[in-house]
């Protein structure tokens, strides 16, 4: 899958383990956010059905590939297609000229095979799901080849070792149907999406600062598209990067963002992912979550330490490449809430004692203690 800021592939293992405490096996997931949809394909991988959204439209072909198409019915013509594709002779075009003369991100000879392949692609016709597995290929096989260190706001002064390579289209890892169903990928708004689907429990990784998914991934959002924008800037940003703006890129407007999205759902639980540079402390996270079903909300906390993203490693630099200052931190923290709704209680009876039924959140919450990433280590807390 594409280099992505915030992706969740360290926490995989607490994030699916989460759901199975709270979700029915071969449930429903509503994935929110699905960015990538590296969440989404385990989810899918774990048998359960996904039901993918994000506004983008990069994310949506995504999670058209890895969530909503299946193998059984798309790998066949997939992979004669990506063998055609792969042998395309180059042929320069918007994309070369954008961003491979104007702005740096793959070197030419990788672009004008990027427009080769891509304009075929639009030629042929095809079905959504088949054609958003090529797209993904496409899509894969470029972030391979691109000179940048994961986000498209810049990219490097010298060409990147990996960017001589030759681009080389692969199949992408398309899954079986899931035991649960068919998934299905789509491109609302995050409050629209929740409260258009109902789903066992919905999966939310919302942004963490003021810098969106859009700008920071515009190149695959017009590879997508093919709709040749407008751009502005050194880095050849889409003209509609300043128009297309979410609430939830905004501090002042971020909770009541999110406490919207919340009050639409319609689940039983709710998994959270953010991390501690967020616009939201844990304290007012957990109490946002804590009045979700009308304060009845049991929520539990994992906290997953691990390294920042590759930029905050390599350091600060000036237009002329000299380093300046110095780095806040090297490390952070990404919480795992897990919220899930829990029975009203009978009214008491005179002459009765209403006894609590066994707290199947704790006993979910404990078996996540074990679990261990790689590269990020794991705490449980309850509250």
């Amino acid at each position: 899958m594409i280099k992505y800021i915030g992706s969740k592939r360290a926490l995989l293992p607490v994030i699916v383990d989460a759901v199975r405490g709270a979700a029915p096996e071969g449930g429903t997931v509503l994935d929110l956010f699905s960015g990538t949809s590296r969440v989404g394909h385990a989810l899918k991988r774990a048998g359960y059905r996904v039901i993918a959204n994000d506004h983008n439209a990069y994310a949506a072909t995504l999670a058209r590939c890895y969530v909503q198409a299946d193998a059984e019915d798309v790998l066949d013509d997939a992979r004669r297609l990506v063998a055609e594709l792969d042998a395309l002779p180059g042929r320069a075009g918007w994309f070369t000229h954008t961003f491979c003369e104007k702005s740096r991100y793959l070197q030419p000879f990788n672009g004008e095979r990027v427009d080769a392949v891509r304009e075929a692609i639009a030629q042929m016709g095809l079905a959504p799901e088949l054609e958003s597995v090529l797209l993904v290929s496409l899509m894969e096989a470029a972030d391979r080849v691109d000179s940048t260190t994961g986000l498209q706001m810049a990219y490097l002064k010298r060409w990147s070792a990996r960017s001589f390579n030759r681009l080389e289209m692969r199949v992408p890892d398309v899954l079986p149907r899931a035991a649960g169903g068919k998934g299905a990928a789509h491109a609302l708004d995050a409050c629209e999406a929740a409260a258009a689907f109902e789903a066992d429990v919905t999966y939310i990784d919302p942004p963490y600062n003021q810098h969106s998914y859009l700008g920071n991934y515009h190149v695959w959002e017009s590879l997508v598209r093919w709709d040749r924008p407008g751009v502005y800037g050194v880095a050849c940003k889409r003209a509609d990067v300043r128009e297309r703006r979410s609430d939830f890129n905004s501090r002042p407007r971020f909770a009541a963002a999110l406490r919207r999205a919340l009050g639409a759902l319609r689940s039983r639980a709710v998994v959270v992912s953010f991390s501690d540079e967020g616009f939201l402390s844990r304290a007012e996270m957990e109490a946002m979550l804590g009045e979700l079903w009308g304060g009845r909300a049991a929520v539990s906390v994992v906290e997953c330490d691990y390294k920042r993203y590759v930029g905050a490693q390599i350091g600060i630099y000036n237009p002329r490449g000299e380093k300046v200052g110095t780095v806040g931190r090297l490390r952070n923290t990404e919480f795992v809430y897990v919220a899930r709704r829990q029975p009203r209680q009978p009214e008491p009876v005179a002459g009765c004692r209403v006894n609590p039924a066994p707290d199947d959140q704790n006993r979910s919450a404990v078996s996540m203690a074990a679990m261990s990433t790689g590269t990020s280590s794991v705490a449980i807390r309850q509250t």
